[in-house]
């Protein structure tokens, strides 16, 4: 083929240049077959390394471009957009990642080198190959999904609304709020985490651009950035909403009162099957519970709170409602869980009495709480020693390696609470206190000021001894084991993925990462894009963080949706499968194994077909089709096959 190849070597600092002799390697490659000009340059992402090449283009009349520096994924764009500029379709281009994949893990500089003129060589015979090729654009439906009525979700929400645009906010759990509901104060400034979530959950219900969608869950998503069709299921809640005042005389006259371990409280307190989920709720209605309400369950009750309820509201007659929602961007803020103490039971949550998790102990301090904010143990006496053990199940070979990042201001805000409302002594048991947020620090030395005892080293069990809690630890900067007797002990447990994580991630199209979290498209230049376009995620769903964390990424998150709201349009990268209805067996393979659900069986012809707008070209299809009915443009045979022959060269 007759092609004229520029070739530009990328030093990335010493990035690149450090171990590779990229005058060498330039050098080489300009002795190749097709390549007419080869360059070495500091920073060919610069704009006079993009200006190399496309006064080259216009010189010599380059037909395909090869540039070896860092990974595609950091700037193909990039050089993609200079090739365009100088009147070269952007697909002629090929990158060789002579960083990522050679100089940051060849020990050698020699062998460094070498590798790198491989994978150059391999890059100008595939490049040959290369053919241009058009991006597709498409319009955008402006209304937004948002799954996840917690802090992040409501974030969202409320920016996009604001900017005057539709959301749908689906929340699984009877009202928003998420777990910030259930907190007393917030780090490092302890305001009422009520005080300043409350306002935030009911600007969202009084907002006209946004419509609540509680107790549903998202079971279909089908489409394509800028045009999905949701499919939501509504949950009865056997009360009629329009009319529910959300007074409570219903839940005051149920049979069952006091009788339900009560999930806001932690089970801390009991509830009865017809419940308002907390005071602050939004929605402020009512709901049936229906795997207890007798009623329901056993079509047996005296149906009290029927009678109680002046307004007629009650419905058991109410069933589950399907609807279907178009919108253009999806914004994912499911929030986590907490790691289940029972699985570490040498500290003794559910084997002791006063033994309690972190949330359990917000509920505790919370003036709406079972004990209405005082601090008691189960016998209903203060506590006069507390212990806060940090890293339950994570920083552990045995649970979560990650680190969940809050525990050690939220440890640090629970001493200071119990400092604030008692006269007990605190110990405090870390591995290393992590004060990386604004007045973090500032915070973690007030309550040091305040006399808590901070032991580094990770409490190892949790017993007792003589009807007493001993805190089991070795104090690792006196060098020495350590016993410390409490009468109270809070264990500060991580955050893990929600246990469902993986059929969300299916329902959506999206990945996870190793540790079960949401998988993000770059982890430091895209946090909130996922691999799917047009699906993104904010908040715990994607990593443990903070309030003030979640809450920036609420905002991003929204900002990626109003940014393809804004253009009105989508592009579709050309990059996808087709498949060839002359040689497709139509033995469906190809449909089980589409991650992204682009491909669908047409009874008619008996063939598989691609949706092109919502494959992402990934191959899989490609590689598991038994008929080699399916190829990938920009990743077809010949190309790929003239780039193995290079580098083996």
């Amino acid at each position: 083929m007759n092609a004229k190849i520029g070739v530009y070597v990328c030093h990335c600092g010493y990035n690149i240049a450090g171990k590779v002799d990229v005058k060498e390697v330039a050098e080489y490659a300009g002795t190749l077959d097709n390549v007419v000009i080869a360059r070495d340059y500091k920073y060919m992402c610069s704009d006079p390394g993009q200006d190399l090449i496309k006064n080259d283009i216009k010189e010599y009349g380059l037909t395909r471009v090869v540039v070896a520096s860092c990974s595609p994924r950091m700037h193909e764009p990039t050089f993609k957009s200079a090739l365009e500029k100088a009147g070269l379709n952007g697909y002629l281009l090929e990158m060789a990642n002579i960083r990522e994949q050679c100089s940051w893990v060849t020990e050698d500089p020699r062998q460094a080198t070498e590798k790198a003129k491989a994978l150059v060589h391999g890059a100008v015979r595939r490049v040959v190959y290369h053919e241009p090729i058009e991006e597709r654009e498409v319009g955008v439906n402006k209304a937004t999904l948002v799954v996840g009525g917690g802090i992040a979700g409501i974030q969202a929400t409320l920016k996009i609304a604001e900017a005057g645009h539709k959301v749908y906010l689906v929340e699984r759990e009877p009202s928003i709020g998420g777990q910030m509901a259930k907190f007393d104060k917030t780090f490092p400034t302890m305001d009422c985490a009520a005080c300043i979530l409350t306002p935030k959950m009911v600007a969202v219900a009084q907002n006209p651009n946004v419509e609540l969608l509680t107790y549903s869950e998202v079971l279909h998503v089908d489409g394509y950035v800028g045009n999905f069709t949701v499919t939501v299921k509504q949950k009865p809640r056997y009360v009629d909403v329009d009319k529910c005042t959300g007074c409570g005389d219903c839940q005051k006259a149920c049979v069952l009162k006091d009788r339900i371990p009560c999930s806001f409280e932690e089970g801390l307190k009991k509830r009865p099957a017809a419940y308002i989920p907390f005071p602050q709720a939004v929605p402020l209605k009512a709901v049936i519970d229906d795997k207890h309400c007798l009623q329901l369950t056993k079509g047996k009750c005296s149906k009290k709170c029927v009678k109680a309820c002046q307004r007629d509201a009650i419905d058991f007659s109410q069933k589950e409602v399907i609807r279907q929602i178009e919108v253009g961007s999806i914004i994912l803020a499911t929030g986590y869980e907490l790691f289940d103490a029972r699985k570490a039971p040498q500290y003794g949550y559910g084997i002791y009495d006063d033994v309690y998790t972190g949330i359990e102990f917000e509920r505790i301090t919370n003036a709406s709480g079972p004990t209405q904010g005082k601090i008691l143990k189960k016998n209903g006496e203060e506590p006069k020693r507390v212990a806060v053990l940090h890293c339950i199940g994570s920083r552990d070979e045995n649970y979560q390696k990650y680190c969940s990042r809050v525990c050690c201001m939220s440890s640090v805000k629970f001493s200071h609470l119990v400092k604030e409302k008692t006269d007990a002594e605190v110990f405090e048991f870390y591995i290393d206190m992590r004060t990386f947020g604004k007045q973090y620090e500032e915070f973690y030395k007030r309550v040091q000021e305040e006399g808590v005892n901070f032991i580094r080293g990770k409490g190892a069990e949790v017993a007792e001894v003589n009807g007493q809690l001993v805190v089991r630890a070795e104090d690792t900067l006196l060098g020495a084991y350590r016993e410390i007797p409490v009468d109270m002990v809070i264990l500060n447990t991580a955050l893990v993925p929600r246990h469902d994580a993986d059929k969300v991630a299916q329902i959506f199209g999206i990945s996870r990462s190793p540790d079960g979290f949401f998988l993000e498209s770059h982890i430091k230049l895209d946090p909130v894009t996922t691999s799917t376009d047009g699906i993104y995620i904010a908040g715990c769903c994607q990593s443990p963080k903070d309030i003030p964390d979640s809450v920036a990424q609420g905002s991003a998150a929204a900002a990626e949706a109003l940014a393809t709201i804004a253009t009105g349009k989508v592009k579709i990268s050309p990059v996808t499968a087709s498949s060839n209805p002359d040689i497709c067996a139509g033995c469906r393979i190809c449909i089980g194994l589409c991650p992204f659900k682009a491909i669908t069986f047409n009874e008619e012809k008996k063939v598989a077909e691609i949706n092109q707008a919502v494959c992402k070209g990934c191959g899989t299809c490609a590689a598991g089709c038994p008929s080699n009915a399916i190829s990938i443009a920009h990743f077809n045979n010949q190309q790929i096959l003239a780039e193995i022959e290079g580098v083996l060269r």
